[in-house]
């Protein structure tokens, strides 16, 4: 399982992605209380809810150092609690969809003639344009004396 971006965690908390967001927030809130789903031994595992950290990341959502800590603790959880680690996994994919602000793309095409492809979006990679050169300036009328 991937861990969780630091970056929609800091987000998240910080109230981003309107009432989506505070709802995807409640979520993962809800999510980490829950009990540890329990090992054949009948006993909790000897690992972090990430409840402390969820918390801390609350009170200063801005700071990556906390958003780091509970991506860690989430990816903890999840790789000893096999019931965490299927709810974080269908958390994340709901919570993907939430638009957060990050990496927001502002595309603008401005003045003149462009000549060729022109792509706008964001995050592309291994693109590859043949295109004709731009064609030659018309040559200036001749005087007619």
């Amino acid at each position: 399982m991937d861990p969780v971006a630091v970056g929609l965690l800091a987000a998240l908390a910080g109230g981003a992605g309107g009432e989506a967001g505070r709802q995807a927030w409640a979520g993962l809130s809800a999510l980490v209380r829950r009990p540890f789903g329990r090992d054949g031994g009948g006993r909790a595992p000897a690992v972090g809810s990430g409840e402390a950290e969820l918390v801390r990341l609350a009170e200063d959502p801005g700071d990556q150092g906390r958003a780091q800590s509970l991506s860690t603790a989430l990816a903890v959880r999840a790789a000893v609690d096999e019931d965490f680690r299927a709810r974080l996994a269908a958390w994340q994919e709901r919570a993907a969809l939430v638009r957060t602000g990050d990496g927001a793309v502002t595309n603008t095409i401005s003045g003149g003639t462009q000549n060729g492809p022109v792509v706008q979006g964001r995050d592309f990679s291994g693109l590859t344009f043949t295109t004709l050169p731009p064609p030659a300036p018309s040559p200036p009328p001749e005087d007619a004396t």
